[in-house]
């Protein structure tokens, strides 16, 4: 698997062993894989020969890429292997080809960001990178939204379990039953993503999670947000920030709603306005929806209805060593 990883990360290449294994696994001879990797290399040599300076400043100083050596490193000397690790991984050939998969540009891909370019826009496309790759090694079923729509209330009991070892293998399988490869990667310095979602095969859609701020409302709010996209938006690419405000975007503002509907239902929220701010009243509330109590803490406090900072005990902080467990 880790040497599966490494082809299609770009960081390793089809030797004959893994000729001899794809060969078994999919079709084609040794031979063919073999030649496919020396056609590869060739194209991706060309490509990097004709990547402008002015270009190459740009790979260098704003697109990270796992073991890549920052802008201040590179030289004459690792110029072209520093710019072979960038395109190799991110697989394109040309800055405009990243642009148009992984940068800002709204016609491909919906930000809840800042539209002006910035530097944390290469670290949070290696985060969406080191996601696909992720994704593509998962099994699921094809594509499918009423699949997904079937087994929602499923998902959503699924924030009553309290630690991620248990809920991520559950929640795990039942997206893959719908077709989309669930996958955590910890955001790299720079990235201040939380979730994204896109289609990475006709087949198979991709929900990518950090865990941004470890805490369980905001992982479940930021996982309902992302299967909202899916579901509403035709599985068009986002890529959601909640340090950033988009209160006129629709798509965000739809994305919100749906899930705000999975935490608390449309006929429940003068309920929930009405609770009295007490652990006892708000884990009777949870209880009968089903739901966690931090999910219905952080419903009312972003309401305005608890103060933020009152009633912790309610809501579930993980460390990164039960995430990484888990994940």
């Amino acid at each position: 698997m880790s040497q599966l990883r490494d082809i299609i990360s770009g960081a390793g290449a089809i030797d004959s062993a893994a000729a001899d294994v794809i060969s078994s696994a999919v079709g084609g001879s040794p031979t063919f894989w073999k030649t496919r990797q020396e056609k590869y290399e060739e194209a991706l040599a060309r490509a990097v020969a004709s990547v402008s300076d002015d270009d190459a400043n740009v790979w260098f100083d704003h697109i990270p890429a796992p073991d890549a050596k920052p802008k201040g490193r590179v030289n004459a000397g690792n110029r072209s292997s520093e710019l072979e690790k960038r395109l190799a991984f991110f697989g394109v050939s040309t800055l405009g080809s990243w642009h148009a998969r992984y940068g800002r540009d709204r016609r491909e891909t919906r930000f809840r960001t800042s539209f002006a370019y910035t530097s944390h826009e290469g670290a949070t496309s290696m985060w969406l990178r080191q996601g696909e790759v992720e994704a593509s090694l998962r099994e699921t079923r094809e594509w499918n939204p009423d699949r997904l729509r079937e087994r929602l209330n499923e998902i959503r009991s699924l924030s009553r379990i309290s630690k991620p070892t248990r809920f991520l293998k559950l929640l795990t399988a039942l997206l893959a039953e719908a077709g989309v490869a669930l996958v955590v990667v910890r955001a790299p310095s720079g990235c201040r993503a939380s979730g994204a979602s896109r289609l990475i095969a006709p087949d198979k859609a991709m929900v990518l999670v950090s865990f941004r701020y470890r805490k369980d409302d905001h992982f479940w709010f930021t996982l309902f947000h992302e299967l909202g996209h899916l579901l509403l938006h035709g599985a068009t690419p986002f890529v959601d920030d909640e340090e950033t405000n988009q209160k006129d975007d629709p798509c965000e503002r739809e994305a919100n709603d749906f899930a705000q509907s999975m935490i608390v239902p449309e006929n429940r929220i003068a309920e929930l306005e009405s609770l009295r701010p007490d652990e006892d009243t708000i884990r009777r509330f949870a209880v009968s929806l089903g739901v966690s109590t931090g999910l219905i803490l952080g419903q009312l406090q972003h309401r305005g209805l608890v103060p933020h900072g009152k009633l912790e005990k309610l809501r579930r902080t993980w460390t990164w060593d039960q995430i990484e467990a888990a994940a």
